[in-house]
């Protein structure tokens, strides 16, 4: 009686192996599905920097305040009969 409940449990073994294990195991799904949530996390990222810099060239493109904006902070420049007062950070 021992012989035919050994080999059911090994056929339940054979079978289950393919599920858990194989190519399309749920361990690869699970898997698979945590590279899919970081990859969208790192899109929206991506996505909000994009929108920051096509918002930026827009401006750039539109008008002249972005343009004095970047070159007052980057660059140091000021206006004609402006005076650029520097103070020391502690």
């Amino acid at each position: 009686m021992r012989w035919p409940i050994l080999i059911l449990i090994a056929l339940v073994i054979l079978l289950q192996y393919p599920l858990w294990l194989g190519k399309g195991g749920w361990l690869r799904v699970w898997e698979v599905d945590r590279q899919l949530q970081a990859q969208r996390e790192e899109n929206l990222r991506l996505e909000q920097r994009n929108a920051g810099l096509a918002a930026e060239v827009n401006d750039l493109k539109s008008g002249n305040e972005a343009i004095e904006e970047r070159a007052r902070f980057e660059l140091g420049l000021t206006r004609q009969g402006e005076i650029y007062v520097q103070t020391p950070q502690r």
